[in-house]
């Protein structure tokens, strides 16, 4: 068959047994609840600690999206450093480390060291040997009150910021109309020509001595 002009030629080869070859995924909801119980069994199975693992906070790239901030893969090993952690020692409690990211500013390492500081004073570290702790390992009684955090550690907190005026609308302002004003100004641009040629047309024909 021959397609005309700008014609798609048609190419839907449904006789070559086509139904042995579609997939169906009939089973995703039972897949939806397997992957659940999974996660609830890795976090019976990791317990008491967390679920996720610390992540540091990144701006997005290019020029769109970069005044956003997310989540990122891992700490960089500037920013491990400048929070005193060492880098083989935080994945072992909870931190992510991305060896290969690179800090382009000092309010990027500014911001993710005070969150690994953060993240720091709140963790509760036990001992590998309950006979002889050592100095950056938790206590006893701290040990009795850990719980198991679930979900994001340290979320994004976006803040909203309110501005309030202190100037009172007049009556005016309240009947000032943006989009009538816009209109109007676009016309008298559009037509300033013509109006100016009709004036000046209207005025000559004054001036202009009548005929007898």
């Amino acid at each position: 068959m021959v397609g005309k002009r700008n014609g798609t030629i048609p190419n839907a080869h449904f006789h070559k047994d086509w139904q042995r070859f579609i997939k169906t995924w009939f089973n995703q909801p039972l897949r939806k609840k397997r992957r659940h119980n999974a996660r609830l069994e890795r976090a019976r199975r990791i317990a008491p600690r967390p679920t996720q693992k610390l992540r540091p906070l990144v701006h997005c790239p290019n020029v769109k999206y970069n005044s956003k901030i997310r989540l990122g893969r891992g700490f960089s090993l500037d920013e491990l450093k400048s929070a005193g952690i060492p880098r083989r020692f935080a994945p072992t409690i909870g931190i992510k480390v991305d060896y290969r990211r690179k800090n382009r500013s000092v309010e990027s390492i500014q911001r993710n060291v005070a969150r690994l500081k953060q993240y720091r004073s709140r963790l509760i570290l036990f001992p590998l040997n309950s006979k002889k702790p050592r100095a950056e390992e938790s206590s006893a009684e701290e040990i009795s009150k850990a719980q198991q955090l679930t979900g994001t550690i340290l979320p994004i907190v976006k803040s909203k910021k309110i501005v309030k005026s202190s100037h009172v609308p007049t009556e005016a302002e309240k009947k000032f109309n943006a989009y009538h004003s816009l209109r109007r100004n676009r016309a008298h641009k559009r037509l300033v020509g013509i109006r100016e040629k009709k004036a000046r047309e209207a005025a000559e024909s004054l001036d202009a001595p009548k005929k007898k």
